[in-house]
C-alpha cells in the first residue's frame, strides 16, 4: 500500500471518528436536556442554593467518615506523628 492510500485511510477513519463524536455529543445534549426537564431539583437532587448561600448545619460531622484518613502530615490517627 503506498502512501497515499495509506494517508487517505487514516483521514477516512478520521472523518467517521469526527462524525460519531458529533452525534454522541448531540446525544448526550439531549440526554441532558430530557433530565434537566424530568428533574426540576437539579441533578444532585437538591434545590439550587439561593444567591449562592450554602447553609450548614451546626450537627457534628458522622465520624465513620473519617475512618482511616490521615491527619494532615500527621499520620495515621492512634499512631505516632514521625
Amino acid at each position: 500500500m503506498s502512501l497515499h492510500n495509506e494517508l487517505t485511510a487514516v483521514q477516512h477513519c478520521l472523518d467517521d471518528l469526527v462524525r460519531t463524536v458529533g452525534r454522541l455529543e448531540r446525544t448526550l445534549a439531549q440526554l441532558r436536556e430530557a433530565d434537566t426537564a424530568a428533574d426540576p431539583l437539579g441533578p444532585a437532587g437538591h434545590t439550587a442554593p439561593v444567591d449562592g448561600v450554602i447553609t450548614i448545619t451546626d450537627a457534628p460531622y458522622d465520624t465513620t467518615l473519617w475512618t482511616d484518613s490521615d491527619d494532615e502530615g500527621l499520620g495515621v490517627r492512634g499512631r505516632r506523628a514521625p
